[in-house]
């Protein structure tokens, strides 16, 4: 099992001060805006990942 994912920057600033949160598991706090958000990990889609990639741009 590996470790958990961390958030990079605030989804609010985008600042990159962030603090795990006594909160609850995923709960995370900005130092810059003063701001606590939420991660929650919902599952896998059964359709899986569709590309709309059809090859590049046409010229």
């Amino acid at each position: 099992m590996s470790e958990r994912a961390a958030p990079f920057y605030c989804p609010y600033c985008g600042d990159e001060d962030l603090r795990p949160s006594e909160q609850g598991h995923g709960a995370w706090e900005c130092a810059a805006c003063n701001r606590a958000f939420q991660l929650k990990f919902l599952g896998l889609l059964s359709r899986g990942v569709q590309r709309a990639d059809n090859g590049g741009d046409q010229i």
